[in-house]
């Protein structure tokens, strides 16, 4: 047993730990914290690839802005407690399909080839993330800003119009 297969045991017990809580809390915000560990978990893992420039992103992106999101978001709408029973034959037929795709992504990752340039991908990972991006990408980079934008702009229109007609009698 190396020292990068323990770590690779121990960041996926916190990702799959983190998973399962998420599942199996009743608290909405117990939730979110088990989500913010399986976040933080894939990160180490993303870390373990070489992929330091992916880590960080996930730490900004997931596991700070889009968890507060999804807590304001939780806690602006109205949710019922009463939760529905599910039956064991649905939980069996989950059980088969989650082992069926788990096994197809396990022979596709034994089988897979990446060839020589693969051995490359880990040097100087960030600089060749950034370079790809302001040079072959800009184009793209720049239109995905324009449609979070609009996208923040009609939110904005949407949350003011509710709010009118809240006022309204």
């Amino acid at each position: 047993m190396t020292g990068e297969l323990l770590i690779f045991i121990f960041l996926f017990l916190i990702t799959m730990t983190g998973g399962l809580l998420m599942i199996n809390l009743s608290k909405v915000i117990h939730m979110m914290m088990a989500l913010v560990l399986t976040f933080l978990g894939i990160a180490g893992l993303y870390i373990m690839l070489s992929a330091e420039f992916v880590a960080v992103v996930q730490i900004l992106i997931y596991s700070g802005a889009i968890t507060i999101i999804m807590l304001f978001g939780i806690m602006l709408t109205k949710h019922s407690e009463e939760e529905p029973k599910t039956g064991w034959a649905k939980k069996g037929i989950v059980l088969t399909v989650v082992t069926a795709f788990f096994l197809i992504v396990f022979k596709g990752i034994r089988t897979i080839s990446l060839g020589p340039q693969a051995e490359k991908l880990h040097e100087n990972n960030t600089e060749q993330v950034g370079l790809m991006l302001f040079t072959d990408y800009v184009i793209p980079f720049e239109l995905v800003s324009v449609v979070l934008l609009v996208a923040l702009v009609g939110a904005i229109i949407l949350a003011k119009k509710d709010e009118e007609e809240g006022e309204k009698p």
